[in-house]
């Protein structure tokens, strides 16, 4: 062993590939070989891809497992505030001394092969979810499906597949149609998979797939239902019906999130976790309340929320989620990647926004200027100015607006630079 901390091991994975993302299963297979194939001694698998809701859906069926009396193992990418957070075994974040010590095996079995920060990170958690005692493995894909790391698994307990939609399109075509083919890479032979709601040319995709591979689907619409009524979660399936409370994860989308959630919980049968899955589930940056820290003491008087949503779908469900809470205009503060449709997010945002300062994302290499974001969303019809800085920009609103309520948002890498500011 080096000795040396994660930090510094993450480091030196980054320069293994001159690219960040290279889609190929054949450098992980080599990495998990030399690594005596960690992934075929994993708890059973819970595999989940899609393009918005992964995260949510995952820590609804972890809290659901939980409240059931099982322990679950966890993957998520990608952090916002340490890696340590994308690593959960049995239920806790995985320690810096293991994680430190996984990554130093990593290294040495790789040796000086070629290898992407995701693929070698990926082998280290499959690594340490093997060694360690769990009820489940709960992983979710990073990007795509099937070229994603994850996807080493020839038979999980269950396949999820989350709303598809347009997103990295530079890696997984450029129709709704290609990249849920990509998303559906998952689907394994005679493995039942949930399949949230989905546009017609995704479910085609989906259902063509699993037709092929004899995979049983658990589709939204057909085979379950969830709605909001009456202030209550209601889920139906062929086993009965669910009367719950809404799900604590704020906005209406969540409730599509929950009803995956209490699919897969009732096909892997564990229905009893369903109160918990709505009620006890915690995943940061999608509409979370800053309650504490100096972002917070900026702005004593008024409101602060952080979302890391970046694209259309994400979007809408912000818009959406303003409009359930009855929160009126809101100040933005925004910052995205040069990768994302940026006009596209933000146009459903218009119509709840008084105001979107614009900054540059620190430290990271694909932000998009401040300019061209203001740029951005004076396209989408939103009054907008540039701003050096989150405390900047919210220095000046509260100039203008004691009592402002705020929405920082449009990363995940910036949602993750203001968890690690705030405290």
């Amino acid at each position: 062993m080096t000795g040396a901390g994660s930090d510094a091991l993450l480091a030196r994975m980054m320069a293994f590939h001159p690219k960040i993302i290279d889609l190929t299963l054949d450098r992980v297979w080599r990495l998990l070989a030399a690594l005596d194939h960690p992934e075929r001694s994993l708890p059973p698998v819970i595999h989940i891809a899609g393009t918005n809701g992964k995260g949510s859906t995952q820590a609804m069926i972890r809290a659901g497992l939980e409240g059931a009396g099982c322990s679950a193992h966890a993957y998520t990418s990608p952090h916002l505030a340490r890696f340590h957070e994308r690593i959960r075994l049995a239920g806790d974040l995985i320690s810096e001394p293991a994680l430190s010590a996984l990554l130093d095996e990593c290294l040495r079995a790789n040796g000086d092969d070629a290898i992407t920060y995701f693929e070698i990170t990926t082998c280290a958690a499959l690594l340490a979810f093997a060694r360690t005692p769990a009820d489940y493995t709960l992983l979710e894909v990073g990007l795509g499906g099937r070229l994603d790391a994850t996807n080493v698994v020839d038979r999980p307990a269950l396949s999820i597949i989350t709303p598809v939609s347009l997103d990295h399109q530079q890696y997984l075509g450029e129709t709704l149609t290609e990249i849920a083919g990509e998303k559906a890479g998952i689907i394994k032979r005679g493995v039942p998979c949930v399949v949230a709601a989905q546009e017609d040319a995704a479910l085609d995709v989906i259902e063509a797939r699993a037709a092929r591979l004899g995979a049983p689907l658990l589709v939204q619409g057909q085979h379950w239902h969830v709605t909001a009524e009456g202030g209550r979660l209601i889920y139906q399936d062929e086993t009965g019906l669910l009367d719950l409370p809404l799900p604590n994860l704020a906005g209406p989308h969540q409730v599509q999130n929950a009803g995956t959630a209490l699919a897969a919980l009732r096909a892997l049968g564990h229905g009893a976790g369903a109160e918990a899955a709505v009620s006890r589930a915690y995943w940061p940056a999608r509409m979370q309340r800053l309650r504490h820290g100096p972002l917070v003491d900026a702005l004593p008087q008024g409101r602060l929320w952080l979302d890391g949503g970046h694209n259309p779908a994400a979007g809408q469900a912000i818009a959406d989620t303003l409009a359930q809470l009855k929160l009126g205009r809101l100040w933005l503060i925004c910052g995205m990647l040069n990768t994302k449709d940026v006009a596209g997010f933000m146009r459903p945002l218009a119509d709840v926004t008084a105001r979107l300062y614009a900054v540059s994302i620190p430290g990271e290499a694909a932000t998009l200027s401040a300019e061209d974001t203001a740029k951005a969303a004076q396209s989408a019809g939103i009054d907008a100015r540039q701003a050096e800085s989150v405390a900047s920009a919210l220095a000046d609103i509260a100039g203008q607006d004691a009592q402002a309520k705020v929405l920082i948002c449009g990363s995940l890498y910036l949602a993750g630079q203001i968890l690690r500011e705030n405290g």
